[in-house]
């Protein structure tokens, strides 16, 4: 078991280096794949992972469902078995992909949850601008609407990525990517009444930070900061919905696709990888028309 435990090891390194995916990824890889090797050799009890069969991985697929992992979690295993075999053949550590021929379950797509332009709108007039921080949440969360950027981008923007006279933002995604991103006119006179007006006030004499968004502390904003923040104007504008930073950046897809807007364009905004991802907000699109068309037509 040792052995297949450095051979992770191994290929975790190999992800966070060659394809340099984001550490909570490589935690979830981790997870995913120490359960595997011990299935494999402790309860199924093989010397080598050069001895692993199909049926061997079945098996541990199967104890998975007996545990009671959903579908999603039983395809995320799938995917890192898959992927891990296939390194372990890369590097000549074994001989045999025994993984090749498994298949990811087809999974019913959860439509993410949005804002419409009504409660778009009724969450950020909710947001008390006469306070410093006010303005400070207004300017951020008219940015994360108008660039979809994820909260993590967000939280890591320094001054020399916001570039309002020429009306775009640069981003680190996933992998460390660079991505460019227009902003419109809201998002930018919010954020150019922010960093003239109320970031100086929260920005502490004693410290010097890069960061565009802090508190009143003068510190970097956190992850759970903005969730605060961003349940607390909900409330103030009478939104009924769970709603979570993330939700911005379906809201800013949703619109555009509703819009009219070309799908590789979005995929290109958004950072994803594979367009697949995008064509999500295509179905959220469809299914509005079909409240839409519900409510309103006559014979429907």
């Amino acid at each position: 078991m040792n052995n297949g435990l450095l051979q992770l090891e191994d290929y975790l390194h190999f992800l966070q280096i060659e394809r340099q995916l984001a550490n909570n990824t490589l935690i979830s890889y981790k997870k995913d794949l120490t359960d595997y090797i011990t299935h494999i050799f402790v309860t199924q009890q093989l010397h080598s992972l050069d001895e692993v069969e199909r049926q061997h991985i079945i098996t541990h697929l199967r104890k998975l469902k007996t545990d009671g992992k959903s579908p999603r979690s039983i395809a995320r295993h799938i995917s890192s078995i898959r992927s891990f075999h296939q390194f372990l053949l890369r590097e000549k550590v074994t001989n045999q992909d025994p993984s090749i021929h498994l298949e990811i379950p087809q999974l019913d797509q959860k439509l993410p949850n949005f804002l419409t332009v009504e409660e778009l709108n009724a969450l950020l007039n909710a947001i008390d601008v006469s306070k410093a921080q006010g303005v400070r949440d207004l300017a951020m969360f008219e940015l994360m609407y108008a660039s979809g950027m994820r909260i993590s981008e967000c939280l890591n923007l320094n001054l020399e990525d916001l570039h309002l006279t020429m009306g775009f933002v640069r981003c680190f995604g996933k992998g460390g990517k660079e991505r460019i991103i227009p902003l419109g006119g809201a998002a930018t006179k919010a954020c150019y009444k922010y960093l003239e007006e109320a970031r100086p006030k929260l920005l502490k004499a004693t410290e010097r930070t890069e960061a565009i968004f802090i508190n009143q502390r003068g510190k970097r904003l956190t992850r759970q900061g903005i969730w605060k923040l961003l349940k607390k104007h909900a409330v103030n504008a009478g939104i009924k919905k769970d709603i979570t930073p993330h939700v911005l950046r379906h809201s800013f897809a949703t619109h555009l696709i509703e819009n009219g807007a070309d799908l590789r364009a979005v995929q290109e905004m958004l950072g994803h990888a594979d367009i697949s991802t995008t064509q999500i907000y295509t179905h959220v699109s469809k299914t509005r028309l079909k409240e839409v068309y519900k409510k309103f037509h006559p014979r429907a």
